[in-house]
């Protein structure tokens, strides 16, 4: 499975490498920035995604746009409260960091289900 790793946090992005990498997954990434991130989607699509919300400033909401369109599960990492969330992203899990391992798993294991996959609402609009 490949999973897209977008986090800005070098240690935070590291351990997440290393989990996915220990569990047998194909990593893209760590990308630390939107624009990198938004560039590597276009270039292949991956089967997962972990995404920060925040990268330097920055909210990672764009890619998240793109990603549902394309049908790609993710999960948002954060250290903000679910208020910063836009309500179109609800239903998207969503970890605080620190980011425990566990979760982590549990929750991509969730998403690459293909039964939860079909369960999954539809993408959202920014509309």
């Amino acid at each position: 499975m490949t999973i897209l790793v977008v986090e800005d946090e070098y240690l935070i992005a590291d351990d997440v490498m290393q989990v996915l990498l220990d569990q047998g997954a194909k990593v893209v990434g760590p990308i630390a920035t939107l624009e990198a991130a938004m560039a590597a989607v276009a270039g292949q699509r991956p089967d997962l995604a972990v995404l920060d919300i925040n990268l330097r400033g920055e909210p990672v909401f764009p890619l998240a746009d793109l990603l549902a369109a394309q049908h790609v599960p993710f999960v948002f990492t954060t250290g903000y409260d679910s208020g910063s969330m836009p309500e179109r992203f609800a239903a998207v899990p969503r970890l605080e960091k620190p980011i425990r391992t566990a979760d982590l798993l549990a929750t991509l294991d969730r998403l690459g289900d293909p039964q939860a996959q079909a369960a999954m609402p539809p993408a959202p609009t920014t509309a």
